[in-house]
């Protein structure tokens, strides 16, 4: 049985769903206005492996995610400009572009990493559900939770009790440790935005005073004015229309906690007096030198810059799995590598196995492997276990299946390497022998002259004391 620290909580809980048998789950997705990095693909990974392990536990799991292609300010507050408008000034085309080009680089790179997201219509973009979001607005001013200014039209944080439960921080300590916002006309500092409006007052269009200088490219008619959502309704509408409320688990990174988290949480209780999940499960951040990758703070990598560096996609992907979710994990190219090198010896131990004898993994080997996956995501003890076996006495066969097995929830690609042995052409044999003699003699620039032939050709060759190895090149 899973057992998986809830933030809600603050406690590790025993898993239980509100469906027997299904699981119903949430993923904050990206927002589509730049290049994506590693240090956001942590959590994706996470997530992937918290849907594979239970759906090892034996449940169906229905999984929604958001695309956040609107209404994500700079700042993640509810001043200054979207940022896909931004983007977009910057790159010289529309948002809408701009949305559909990095949600490309997003959903292709989830694929490089193994990572299996939802498919329509329940991978939901938020500038398709305006209508969904525009109704639970509607709720929550009927309700009297809402308030209008001359920006747009904003939550009362102070009208709902129970702010700050998922922060485990009262009402008055956040509103006290909140930031000064230049909006002077918010009841409250942690009042939040519902609908931000295009012009001063929350006007409809009108052809005869619309200046195209100021004109936005991403906005829609409401009962309250042109304009578009914020950035917290989308999560609270779409999660209820495709998952109901409420639902099992909520994903997200530990840096939605304090703001999107929590006013996700407020609007979606004041307007159905009902939770709206459960579990609430939160990944750590990835930091370069003690600071958090991010793209604000310009120390962020792409897969394309690892691959860059020689370490694939599914190598980040162990990377990732080398720590727990809930530790920071801090990024250096020595770990990146070191991460490369220890799959690289799983594949190459992997291929010199026999075709497996049954499909049957062996029992123990797969109870410990379950046992800690099973306690809070513990991918690190779980990786400890593929080792030990690797290691052990079974026969080959027999670790062919176990690993295989393993491989299910891990998602490394080890089936294209399991009992695959290297086939070497004899041509690159003899250029690689050729290198050899020719370090022997300490003919370096022959050597180097030949190494780089045989990288040409897609091989790797590691010198030792006593002989060399070859390998197909990452």
């Amino acid at each position: 049985m899973l057992k998986i620290w809830n933030s809600l909580s603050r406690t590790r809980e025993a898993f239980g769903s509100i469906n027997p048998n299904e699981v119903r789950m949430y993923s904050c997705g990206p927002t589509v206005y730049a290049m994506p990095h590693i240090g956001n693909y942590r959590a994706y990974v996470t997530w992937d492996i918290l849907r594979r392990v239970l759906e090892a536990d034996g449940y169906r799991v229905v999984h929604c995610m958001n695309i956040t292609d609107v209404g994500h300010l700079v700042g993640d507050g509810d001043e200054g400009q979207d940022k896909l408008q931004m983007s977009a000034e910057r790159e010289g085309i529309t948002a809408w572009e701009i949305a559909k080009r990095y949600e490309k680089i997003f959903l292709d790179d989830a694929k490089t990493l193994n990572v299996t997201l939802p498919e329509a219509p329940l991978l939901c973009h938020a500038t398709d559900h305006i209508d969904d979001q525009i109704k639970l607005i509607q709720i929550l001013d009927e309700k009297g939770f809402a308030y209008k200014t001359s920006d747009g039209l904003y939550f009362d944080t102070s009208k709902f009790p129970e702010y700050g439960k998922l922060s485990g921080q009262p009402l008055e300590e956040k509103m006290e440790g909140a930031r000064v916002e230049s909006n002077p006309e918010k009841r409250n500092p942690t009042d939040f935005a519902l609908w931000k409006f295009s012009y001063p007052g929350g006007r409809d269009f009108d052809p005869a005073q619309d200046d195209p200088g100021k004109r936005r490219h991403m906005e829609w008619p409401s009962p309250w004015g042109l304009g578009f959502p914020g950035w917290h309704i989308e999560c609270s509408a779409m999660s209820r229309k495709y998952l109901g409320q409420p639902f099992d688990i909520h994903t997200g990174g530990v840096d939605h906690i304090p703001v999107h988290h929590e006013n996700e949480v407020a609007q979606s209780v004041a307007a159905y007096s009902v939770p709206l999940a459960n579990f609430w499960i939160h990944v750590e951040f990835m930091t370069v030198d003690g600071q958090k990758m991010s793209k604000s703070l310009g120390n962020t990598y792409s897969l394309e810059d690892c691959r860059s560096k020689g370490v694939e996609p599914l190598a980040i992907r162990y990377f990732y799995l080398g720590a727990h979710y809930r530790s920071k994990l801090n990024f250096t190219w020595e770990a990146a590598k070191a991460a490369q090198n220890a799959l690289n010896n799983l594949r190459e131990a992997a291929r010199e196995w026999d075709i497996p004898t049954d499909q049957e993994p062996d029992q123990g080997f797969y109870e410990r492997f379950m046992e800690e996956l099973n306690d809070d995501l513990n991918t690190p003890a779980a990786l400890a276990v593929v080792w030990d076996m690797v290691k052990s006495d079974l026969d080959s066969g027999k670790k062919a299946a176990t690993l295989l097995s393993f491989d299910k929830i891990l998602c490394l690609g080890l089936d294209a390497y399991v009992a695959k042995p290297v086939s070497i052409p004899d041509h690159v044999k003899a250029i690689a022998q050729r290198r050899w003699e020719a370090r022997l003699r300490q003919d370096w620039n022959e050597a180097d002259q030949l190494r780089h032939e045989l990288e040409g050709m897609g091989w790797q060759m590691d010198d030792g004391q006593d002989g060399y190895k070859l390998k197909p090149k990452v």
